[in-house]
């Protein structure tokens, strides 16, 4: 905890980018995801991109040293979509502690051979936990409002191993990331409480929700700052907001909590919004310049790129956060 607590106060800490983007450069086959081991399995798995991590390692050792060699301080592991409820989509519940083991460990690796080469600028692996692809909060069927597709326990359990997994395989932190139903990253905080008052372990925690429109709020209807609110009972390394937006529009959700507490501010957006086909068109410069005004108006601690970024983005953002002194973290915290 204490290294990268001591790297927040030195520097603005830089996040990679997109890992699916990047995935997207290599044009996994069907045959490519199944690899050898896989290659009778009795569902589609092209598109599972934690598999990967599996059959394709090297194609994610490579997507992390591109990042690092851009100028990441923190690479996220492939392991967005490692929960057992995620995974039930490819009936691969039953490989979820390994797809987190395996991804946290090649991400390790890589992370420990930069920090090697160059020790004045140590990197670290925040194990990637993603929203899972139901919600706690809300009915996925209109006609019954009452319903729940799962439970917060089933969340607290699938939460657990992935949890257990991404420590063991070794991750320096947590990173429970496009939160858009603050009860589902409730889940997953209590999991990770669970799991460092069993260890007797402390693991920093970042947390970075996810505003999904232009009514500035998150998917469960909060408010930037009301979601600050309802988990600042929680010991947190960072809070912030990744995804859905753009850089200048993210700006004013970061404005709204970065004076009200003291843990530290997190940005990754996305390369703008996607065009006609899903794809993105902001250059590394375009999003350079929409960063540097957080950095002008000392609004965040971590900044890295979320969907459509790649190296080139991550390598300009690294660039021009070298330039700014970190966010001061505010002495008293006025919620």
């Amino acid at each position: 905890m204490s290294n990268i607590q001591q790297a927040l106060q030195e520097r603005i800490l830089v996040l990679d980018g997109a890992m699916g983007t990047m995935l997207q450069r290599y044009k996994f086959t069907e045959e490519d995801f199944r690899g050898e081991r896989f290659k009778d399995y009795p569902t589609p798995l092209q598109g599972n991109n934690d598999l990967l991590s599996i059959t394709q390692p090297q194609a994610i050792k490579e997507v992390h040293a591109k990042y690092f060699e851009a100028g990441a301080d923190i690479v996220e592991t492939n392991t967005f979509s490692g929960t057992t409820i995620a995974m039930a989509d490819y009936q691969m519940e039953d490989l979820v502690y390994e797809l987190n083991y395996q991804s946290a460990k090649i991400a390790k690796e890589v992370a420990d051979a930069f920090t090697a080469k160059e020790p004045h600028k140590p990197r670290f692996v925040a194990g990637s936990i993603g929203p899972t692809n139901r919600t706690a909060s809300m009915s996925p069927d209109v006609n019954d409002p009452g319903y729940r597709a799962v439970t917060f326990d089933e969340l607290r359990i699938a939460y657990k191993q992935q949890v257990e997994a991404l420590l063991d395989g070794g991750s320096d932190l947590l990173l429970v990331e496009t939160v858009f139903d603050t009860l589902n990253a409730k889940a997953a905080l209590f999991a990770i409480e669970e799991v460092k008052e069993e260890r007797q372990i402390d693991v920093p925690i970042m947390l970075s929700g996810t505003i999904t429109d232009a009514s500035g709020r998150t998917l469960s209807g909060q408010t930037a700052e009301a979601f600050l609110i309802s988990v600042s009972h929680i010991p947190l390394l960072s809070v912030g907001f990744n995804c859905a937006l753009g850089a200048n529009l993210l700006q004013p959700h970061l404005e709204a909590i970065a004076n009200k507490t003291d843990f530290a501010i997190s940005a990754h957006p996305n390369a703008g919004l996607p065009n006609a086909f899903g794809e993105y068109d902001e250059t590394p410069e375009e999003m350079g310049e929409q960063i540097e005004e957080y950095l002008k108006k000392n609004l965040i601690n971590i900044i890295g790129g979320c969907c459509g970024t790649t190296p080139e983005h991550i390598k300009v953002i690294a660039d021009i956060a070298a330039k700014y002194k970190p966010r001061k973290v505010v002495e008293t915290a006025t919620l």
